[in-house]
């Protein structure tokens, strides 16, 4: 069997992964009309609430299938996520009610362990001066999943809004079966440890790895710059039909446009640019990016311009392989699946926040009864959370790094 195989699987888990939430992007607000009965302004906030379960089971689960990972290995955690995820799409696409889509969003926070476990298994894999470069691969493979993802799944949409759900439970069954003929283990007796419900529950792995000297900043600053980032997936398909009147197919247009600069820049453009400046300088430059593309999409009025403007926003995924690949660095192999457990977490806490915040302050200037209408108030907001990071960043010392 080719060694290549395994890390084809993982960068096809993330993207699948990512792929199954991009199919559903561009029917949620008629699908939440649908069956809710309401408007596009409410339909937001439901899909912020939605959006909320499933990171709340995010962050409950998270550390806990990291440490699993960790004591039982990679492989038996992957398949099972991608089993049980494969039936949950399944319950999402016959759902009737809010209540059951509810139920299915928690059910899918539960079982979205296959990112943080692929990242695991991809630091198991990796030198530690290939780490950052690594982890810029599966950032790759999410944004070609949001490339994919979306598009297919405003073709879809023609069939129903039910079909892409339909379509994600059969990406996530494939992609568990390859894996099952191809996946080797990478947990050894070497790096094995005793599972801990201490440090499986939320927040005894912020305790442990927080420690750590200049980790709990960079925690702080994931943090923040997730809350920020989360305002494309909370708002976009509602800001969309709403600044631009578009459609669920150019919806789908729009963010694989958007994926596909993600995908350019976390799988070429990224490397050179570590190589010239370095992790530190190069998670500053993404930095820089999104605080400009953030602002301009929070006042543009053209949705061609806002479409040519995707390669600037895009260049801000530089960032995230960086942040990642410098904390990676300032830990030992026997704490990747913790720390990436942990990263999973503070992800999560974002995304908890984030739905919430983003779809009410677009409900708030999207009602008809508000003086001021700006639908892009979210991204205005987004951008001057980024410049937080960025000041948190600067003034900050670099972690140290730990011996393998």
């Amino acid at each position: 069997m080719s060694p290549r195989l395994p890390i084809v699987f993982i960068l096809l888990t993330v993207l699948l992964d990512s792929m199954g939430i991009g199919l559903m992007m561009p029917v949620m607000p008629s699908l939440i009309r649908e069956i809710v009965g309401t408007n596009l302004s409410q339909a937001a906030v439901w899909g912020g609430i939605l959006s909320t379960a499933f990171a709340v089971m995010q962050f409950l689960f998270g550390p806990t299938v990291g440490n699993l990972s960790d004591r039982y290995g990679r492989r038996p955690v992957l398949l099972v996520a991608l089993f049980v995820m494969s039936l949950d799409y399944i319950v999402m696409a016959v759902a009737g009610s809010i209540w059951l889509l509810f139920a299915g969003r928690i059910v899918g926070g539960i079982t979205a362990a296959t990112h943080s476990t692929a990242s695991a298994y991809m630091a198991d894999l990796s030198k530690p001066e290939e780490k950052a470069a690594n982890f810029g691969l599966i950032g790759a493979a999410f944004g070609f999943g949001f490339v994919l993802g979306p598009v297919i799944g405003g073709l879809l949409a023609g069939f129903g809004t039910r079909a892409p759900f339909y379509a994600a439970a059969a990406l996530a069954c494939t992609n568990m079966l390859f894996g099952y003929f191809v996946l080797p283990e990478t947990v050894t007796d070497r790096i094995r440890r005793p599972f801990s419900w201490r440090r499986a529950n939320p927040l005894g792995a912020f305790s442990a790895i927080g420690q750590l000297p200049g980790l709990r900043r960079m925690l702080v600053i994931l943090l923040v710059y997730g809350i920020a980032f989360f305002v494309y997936p909370a708002v976009w398909a509602y800001f969309g039909e709403l600044r631009f009147g578009w459609s669920p197919s150019m919806v789908g247009v729009s963010l694989g446009a958007f994926g596909i600069g993600m995908a350019v820049t976390q799988a070429i453009i990224i490397r050179p640019v570590l190589r010239r400046f370095g992790e530190r300088r190069t998670a500053l430059i993404g930095f820089a990016f999104n605080i400009a593309a953030f602002a301009f999409l929070g006042l543009v009025e053209n949705g061609w311009v806002a479409l040519a403007a995707t390669p600037i926003a895009a260049l801000g995924g530089l960032s995230g392989p960086a942040l990642q690949g410098i904390m990676s660095r300032s830990v030992g192999d026997d704490q990747q699946g913790e720390l990436q457990g942990l990263l999973t977490s503070v992800n999560a806490v974002g995304t908890i926040i984030a739905p919430l915040l983003m779809t009410q302050i677009f409900r708030y200037f999207t009602d008809t009864s508000n003086a001021v209408f700006l639908p892009g108030a979210p991204f205005l907001l987004s951008s001057a959370l980024v410049l937080v990071c960025y000041l948190l960043f600067l003034t900050m010392r670099q972690p140290a790094e730990r011996a393998a």
